[in-house]
């Protein structure tokens, strides 16, 4: 707002400086070129001259804008979350149960079976051998040997001793012996006999007769028949001769729906039988009894008895010995010897050998035998039963429960930066002018000069 006022008061000032001498200092005081006076040309006496004499200027108030930088508080809204808390009510279902009798027809299956003779014819199959010679080539390898002779120098070593003499301090050592008498306790020892009583048991068996339940799993057999489906077959066709092109066309039959039933299902299940079963049963069980025994121990005391000990003293003296001992040292030299090497090379020949293999073949001849064959064949019949089934249903009740709902706000901060403005600037501007009645050509030399 205060920039917008400084501005339209720097145009006013502008107007009001400039506004009323303008056509006078443009044109001299007059309106136009063509009114100046010859005067103001005389000294060159043409209209060009005039303009030289332009050398007034004038100042008129400019405004410049600059740009400043300075520090801006700013206001920037941050975006905050809030879990607010919330409750709420649901009914929740309770699954219960209760028991429903139904009856059932259960399918009980019979198996039996009927004997059929029948006649098949087996193959019996026999492996006999034929011989067969078949001619094979052997490799033959012989090792033979050729001689070659080489020269090498064999190393021979010499060992020789040299004598030195060390003199070395050996101990000598000698005993000698004192009689000490000392006391000293022996032990004596005496068994005794004591009576112990201890507890033993003894075994004593009873029989007792005892009913096990027991069963054994059988086998039931179970047909199921086969669901009836829908089958799609077609009629048999017919033939047709053209004696117009002598050819006979195959004319197919109609296509009918045929229900057809599919093959039963064998179920084979098995069925626990329980059956109640006497056994005898033997138990054992544990009877004390007291019984009596010896038992040894053994009584210890000491007895003192003087004792004369002869205790050994032993001393040692070095006695130097001069010794003389032989240090080995070898010499090596150098001997060329001729050795004779026998190398070994292989040689190979074929040699053709007769070979016999056995080459099994097999004959099959058909035995007739004659076979029983059980063939069985199921009953079924209908027995009632009564179960019970848990039937569910269900039982409403009240739950409340606390939620969370996410509320979102904005909260104001304040925050400083940097700002650069444009500030406006009053100076001031030379603009040249010309003589006081003839004003210049804007596009004077002269005056731009």
């Amino acid at each position: 707002m205060s920039r917008n006022l400084l501005c339209t008061a720097l145009a006013a000032l502008l107007l009001l400086v400039t506004g009323g001498g303008t056509a006078k200092a443009g044109y001299c005081g007059a309106a136009s070129y063509g009114s100046c006076e010859t005067s103001c040309a005389a000294p060159c006496g043409e209209y060009l001259a005039a303009r030289s004499c332009c050398v007034k200027t004038l100042k008129v108030p400019a405004i410049t804008w600059e740009q400043q930088c300075c520090m801006v508080n700013k206001i920037v809204f941050d975006r905050v979350t809030e879990k607010v808390p919330c409750t709420r009510t649901r009914t929740v279902y309770d699954t219960c149960y209760r028991d429903e009798c139904y009856t059932v027809c259960r399918p009980v299956y019979t198996t039996c079976y009927k004997e059929c003779v029948q006649k098949v014819c087996k193959p019996v199959y026999t492996t006999c051998y034929r011989d067969e010679c078949y001619k094979v080539c052997r490799p033959v390898y012989q090792t033979h040997y050729r001689e070659c002779v080489q020269r090498i120098c064999k190393p021979v070593y010499t060992t020789h001793y040299r004598e030195c003499a060390y003199t070395v301090c050996r101990p000598v050592y000698q005993t000698t012996y004192c009689e000490v008498q000392c006391t000293e306790y022996r032990t004596q020892v005496q068994t005794c006999m004591k009576t112990v009583c201890y507890t033993s048991c003894k075994p004593v068996y009873d029989t007792c007769v005892v009913n096990v339940c027991c069963g054994e799993w059988k086998t039931y057999t179970e047909t199921i028949p086969g669901p009836v489906c829908c089958k799609t077959v077609r009629d048999a066709g017919t033939w047709h001769y053209d004696p117009c092109t002598c050819c006979s066309h195959y004319t197919p039959g109609c296509c009918r729906q045929v229900q057809v039933q599919c093959p039963p299902t064998i179920v084979c299940r098995k069925m626990w039988c329980p059956k109640t079963v006497q056994k005898t049963v033997t138990t054992c069980r544990m009877v004390k009894e007291v019984c009596q025994k010896q038992v040894p121990y053994t009584v210890c005391h000491k007895v003192p008895v003087c004792v004369t000990r002869r205790i050994p003293k032993t001393t040692c003296t070095m006695v130097q010995e001069c010794r003389t001992r032989r240090i080995p040292y070898t010499t090596c030299c150098m001997t060329e010897q001729c050795v004779t090497r026998r190398i070994p090379y292989t040689t190979c020949h074929m040699v053709e050998q007769c070979c016999t293999r056995k080459v099994p073949y097999t004959t099959c001849q058909m035995v007739e035998q004659c076979i029983t064959k059980r063939i069985p064949h199921t009953t079924c019949q209908m027995v009632q039963e009564v179960r019970t089934r848990k039937v569910p249903y269900c039982t409403p009740r009240c739950v409340t429960e606390t939620y969370y709902k996410c509320h979102t706000r904005c909260v104001p901060r304040t925050v400083q930066c940097m700002e650069t403005r444009c500030v406006p600037k009053l100076t001031c501007k030379h603009i040249p002018l010309g003589c006081g009645k003839v004003a210049c050509d804007p596009g004077c030399s002269t005056c731009t000069q």
